[in-house]
Order: structure tokens, then sequence, then C-alpha cells
């Protein structure tokens, strides 16, 4: 079996945005940052406690690994966690694929082990799962997890674990106020009774749910998320001023109450975090407990504002 038990934070930390050409409005997230910032960030996670970083090859094709690889070269390695990705759409056509992308990881990360490992994508899950036994049984991979599958998707890579004495120890799916299809179709009730913990990513969709954008001020033209967002934000406004009132009541920020929420609904947020302050919202974000009611009134308005936010790598989680 697993050589330890996966140690699962109460908030992971994202580094999607890392990914981006560190020139402002260019990339995804049209994120500028430097090494000096993104050191102060993670001396910050540190000390609050936040110990496990999430990247994947293709967040920038291994610009995240290796910034985020290079920051943490401070630390020793066993003060934190690293969480990355095989990405069957971005496979090599060598005789394991698999094996290859993590090699390739493993170099930019500066490590010799990744903590959590997973399958990104669904593309085709009985070919690509076995692939994960030989990297538990070398050690190079600790624990693995299943990313982006729907339930089915789910219990055949269990399986096919299974047979080999291991199994899906986590799943991180898109989960979020706006969309709550992990929930619908079962998977979070799955994870419950098998103790399997639920990273969810996206909580703040991409900052649309952070309160901070609004049609006046909408998101960083010229990237790919003010594209997907910017339209979307007169009818985020009802939900966006909930977040914000029942944050004002508890002397926190919007985005701290939709992250809250998501903790209260058993999951770990994966939390992108590219400033200091992100680490003192998470760590207020942690110690925020919401009424049945705040729970309740928040998803009503998350469903009035009828949007669909799965991202295009998505399928449909219903079964």
């Amino acid at each position: 079996m697993t050589i330890d038990n996966l140690k699962t934070p109460t908030v992971a930390l994202g580094t999607w945005a890392w990914g981006d050409s560190g020139e402002t409005g260019n990339g995804y997230f049209g994120s500028h940052l430097t090494p000096s910032g993104l050191e102060k960030v993670a001396d910050k996670a540190h000390a609050a406690g936040f110990t496990l970083w999430d990247t994947a090859v293709v967040y920038g094709m291994g610009r995240s690994e290796t910034v985020l690889g290079d920051v943490l070269k401070r630390y020793a390695r066993s003060d934190y966690q690293l969480s990355t990705k095989f990405t069957p759409q971005a496979a090599g056509t060598g005789e394991d694929p698999v094996a290859d992308m993590l090699e390739q990881s493993l170099a930019r990360l500066g490590t010799d082990y990744i903590d959590l490992y997973w399958i990104h994508n669904p593309a085709d899950v009985a070919r690509w799962t076995p692939h994960l036994i030989p990297l538990l049984k070398s050690g190079k991979v600790r624990h693995v997890g299943v990313s982006n599958h729907k339930l089915s998707d789910i219990e055949l890579a269990n399986q096919i674990l299974g047979a080999a004495g291991f199994r899906v120890e986590a799943v991180q799916n898109h989960y979020s106020l706006l969309y709550r299809s992990s929930e619908q179709a079962g998977i979070l009730d799955y994870c419950r009774k098998r103790d399997i913990p639920f990273f969810a990513y996206m909580v703040l969709e991409q900052g649309a749910l952070s309160g901070k954008y609004s049609p006046e001020n909408p998101l960083p033209q010229g990237s790919d998320r003010a594209k997907h967002y910017n339209g979307l934000l007169p009818q985020l406004k009802a939900l966006t001023d909930k977040l914000a009132s029942i944050g004002q009541k508890q002397g926190v920020a919007a985005p701290e109450i939709a992250t809250a929420w998501a903790i209260a609904k058993g999951t770990t947020p994966i939390i992108g975090v590219t400033k200091p302050q992100y680490i003192e919202s998470l760590v207020r974000a942690n110690s925020i407990t919401l009424t049945r009611e705040d729970m309740a009134e928040l998803e009503s308005l998350a469903d009035a504002a009828d949007v669909n936010t799965r991202g295009w790598w998505e399928q449909e989680m219903s079964v």
C-alpha cells in the first residue's frame, strides 16, 4: 500500500496563474508575477502552515512547475507537499508517456518524488490509470488522484488501482457556488463515504466571486478569464453583494466567505495565490463559521444567477 497517509490540508495553494508569461495582460489570468513577489507569497504561506502546492504541466506548459520549483528551493523538501498532474491530451509518444511526463515534472520542480500525482483529464481511464501503479511502487509518486473525472470514471480508476492494492486517494474537480455539478452527480457523497478527500478548484471562479470585479470594474482585458467572465458579472452582482454582506458581519471580505462555503461543504479548496495578502485571506477563511441560513441563501442566489461556468476542458459530470 502507499507509504504514508496523505496529509490533507484545509486549503491547498493553487499555482495555475504562475504559468502566465509574467507580462501584464498576457496569459490566462493576465497576472504580472515576479520571483521576489512569489517568494513572499511562499514565505507567508509556510509561516501560516499552508504547505500543499498544486500545479500541472499544462499551466503555462511547464512554466508554473519551473517557477514553483525555484520558489520552493529555499525550504526542506519535508516542509511542503507537491501536487502535479499527468495530462493525457499533452502526452508524448514514448513507450510510457505517464512516466515520461512525470520525469519532466520532477526535473522542473527540482524533486525526486511527488506527494500527490493526478490524472488530469479522463481521456481514456482504462488506458492511463494502470500507468500510475509502477510509479506508486517506485516511490516517485506517494499518492494518486483523479481530476475532472465523472463518477463512473472514478469508480473505474478505483477498480484498476484496487486490483494492485492501491486506490484513488483524492478527487479534484471544478466546484464552486456557481458550479456544483460534482455534488449533483453524487461525487461528493461517493468521496465522503470512502473517506476520499475532494479538492475543489475554481472556488472563486478565477476572481469573479472575489467581489473585486463588477461591470464597472471588469477583469483584466486581454486575459482569457476576462473573455469568459466579464459578460457574466451583471448576473453575479446579487451573489457577490450577499458574499460581501455576510463577510461584513464577520469582519472579512467576499472571497473569504466563498472559500468558507467550500470548506463547510466538506471540500479542500485550491485557492490561487499570487499576492502575500491572499494568504492572510486564507487564514481568515479557515476560521469562519457559516450558518445553515447563510449557506442556503448563497446557494439560492447562485442558482438564480443562472450561469454556466463549466470550463472548455471539462466534461459533463452527470452520469
